[in-house]
């Protein structure tokens, strides 16, 4: 017995790695302080919390529907319309394990072996290896600082060929916490319209973290000619505090909702029963807490690339959404560590920050686009400052 042919086409989850990497070393009882996962450190409002209770007393543990409840279905309708002004019935709605899991099953449901997915870098980590999972081909495109970390219409238009089934637009986007203007989506779309072969899988999971009156859009939005070639993904992971309950969902096609209803309906079945009725809860309750978080984050970000900004060697832009910032490293790599290690890649860098600093960030290799790395301002305001202070200490004593 061996593992799959499909299975070696992919590597664990590096992201995943580190925070259990963190959480192993807090449990021998060492400080570190871990800037690698993307998750809130807010609580799941009480509110939603409080549904799932209700449900479990009414006695909502059995299978629903293997793509969602009727109840859900309606409230995700609903928030397309009111936050996206997009129309979308039940049979055009998905719900999923999480936002991983919508991914994994609008690529396999679609994807053959030739075919290509464009994959602007840096990328989510996870969009290469579910493409190379289904035995597509990833092509990545790189959209570094210079692009704003932004994908371009001309840059786009060079990697479409007549293989080409999808173009992943994750806005704002992780790791860098840039977002895609309606103005720049729209001179995407108009490319994409001259190849009516290629669909837009649009990534919205952090469309309500936002910063400086920043105007959220998504693709079938702005350009409504694209609307029957959108999947337009979301979830309540990150605006809702709600990681652990792993509910995403996706509006699109009929065809292609059916297609990856019947790939679930032979994998997970149905999301959690009581997940998916606190989820119905969090889509239809007050939004207004929403505001009141992004404030929080907003402070952060300015905290974090005020301070990152300030190391000789580092460059970290001001992300307009999501937790992240994205610094870029060049002017590290030659130096020395104190113990006389040359750092040569970032892997080397984190290594560094995490053996020396206690400080975990993902190396920037895991997301396409190198010398960089990945921090997370998703926790206090107390433990970024004491982090950020331990890289500045850990970069002033390289050589």
């Amino acid at each position: 017995m061996k593992t799959s042919a499909a299975l070696d086409r992919i590597s664990p989850s590096p992201t995943l790695a580190i925070t259990s990497r963190v959480m192993e070393l807090k449990r021998e009882g060492i400080d570190v302080i871990g800037l690698g996962a993307g998750e809130p450190d807010f609580d799941t409002p009480d509110f939603v919390k409080d549904a799932a209770i209700q449900a479990i007393r009414d006695g909502k543990t059995k299978y629903t529907n293997v793509d969602g409840t009727p109840e859900l279905k309606a409230a995700i309708a609903a928030k397309f319309k009111r936050d996206n002004d997009l129309d979308y019935t039940a049979q055009q709605i998905s719900v999923n394990v999480g936002g991983k899991h919508t991914l994994f099953n609008a690529l396999v449901a679609t994807l053959d072996a030739g075919d290509e997915v464009i994959v602007p870098a840096p990328y989510w980590v996870s969009y290469p290896d579910v493409v190379q999972f289904a035995g597509a081909t990833p092509v990545v495109v790189q959209a570094g600082a210079a692009q704003n970390y932004k994908l371009s219409p001309d840059a786009l238009e060079a990697a479409i060929t007549p293989r080409t089934k999808w173009v992943i637009l994750n806005s704002p986007s992780n790791p860098t916490g840039m977002a895609y203007t309606a103005a720049e989506l729209n001179a995407l779309g108009e490319v994409l319209l001259r190849h009516p072969h290629v669909w837009v899988f649009a990534d919205d999971m952090y469309e309500h973290i936002v910063y400086d009156g920043f105007e959220f859009a998504t693709m079938a939005q702005v350009v409504p000619e694209l609307y029957e070639r959108t999947l337009t993904v979301n979830g309540c992971s990150k605006a809702y505090a709600m990681t652990g309950w792993r509910i995403g969902f996706a509006g699109g096609a009929p065809w292609l909702i059916k297609a990856m209803g019947k790939l679930q309906s032979q994998s997970t079945s149905n999301p959690c029963s009581i997940a998916q009725a606190a989820a119905t809860a969090a889509l239809n309750g007050d939004q207004s807490f929403l505001a009141e978080r992004n404030t929080a984050f907003q402070s952060r970000r300015d905290l974090v690339v005020s301070m990152l900004n300030q190391i000789n060697g580092v460059t970290c832009p001001r992300p307009e959404g999501a937790f992240y910032v994205y610094p870029e490293i060049s002017g590290l790599i030659g130096r020395s560590t104190p113990a006389g290690k040359r750092i040569e890649t970032d892997t080397d860098f984190v290594g560094y920050l995490l053996d020396d600093a206690r400080v975990a960030a993902v190396q920037g290799v895991a997301f396409g686009l190198s010398p960089a790395m990945r921090i997370s301002y998703a926790t206090s305001e107390g433990l970024l400052r004491e982090a950020c202070e331990r890289i500045q200490t850990a970069c002033a004593a390289l050589r």
